[in-house]
């Protein structure tokens, strides 16, 4: 069994770890809005982010899956055959986001729909925020993802994001 796991990892966090740990799947994990970068939504390039979630996939001794970058299209009745056209091949879809629910299941994929894992902290808002403020963040993303970030010098883009005054 294949499944889809789409999101914008920004940056990938504990949650998500925990939706990957708890399925037998092999998943397909598609990196959305991958042509964004450099915003405080986005503040990851689609590479650092296929980064981050190949190293926290090792630590956690997560073997089977494939990391897959999908572009927006902005036209949600036709983003799920934009998808398929991407990525290998899928048989479900995992995703708490009622617009991808819908989308999908229009299409004639199932959407599971998994309880959210400590959402009032692992969010990737709540993070990218925490990081900006110079409050403790490490503990709310995989070890090998916050040496990631702090080696690209992430949490410095990030607090430059929130601070100039012209984004």
């Amino acid at each position: 069994m294949r499944a889809l796991f789409i999101g914008r990892f920004q940056p990938l966090h504990l949650g998500h770890v925990s939706i990957l740990k708890n399925f037998d799947f092999e998943f397909v994990i598609a990196i959305g809005s991958a042509y964004e970068s450099f915003t405080k939504e986005n503040p990851f390039t689609a590479g650092e982010r296929y980064e981050m979630i190949y190293e926290a996939l090792k630590e956690y001794k997560i073997k089977k899956f494939y990391i897959a970058p999908v572009p927006d299209i902005n036209r949600y009745g036709v983003y799920a055959k934009h998808v398929v056209d991407l990525i290998p091949s899928f048989d479900k879809v995992i995703s708490n986001n009622l617009v991808i629910k819908e989308i999908f299941e229009r299409e004639g994929y199932e959407v599971l729909s998994v309880p959210l894992f400590k959402r009032n902290e692992y969010k990737g808002a709540i993070i990218r925020k925490r990081i900006a403020e110079k409050k403790k963040w490490n503990h709310l993303v995989p070890k090998s993802v916050a040496d990631y970030i702090k080696k690209i010098k992430g949490v410095e883009r990030i607090r430059n994001i929130w601070n100039a005054k012209d984004f």
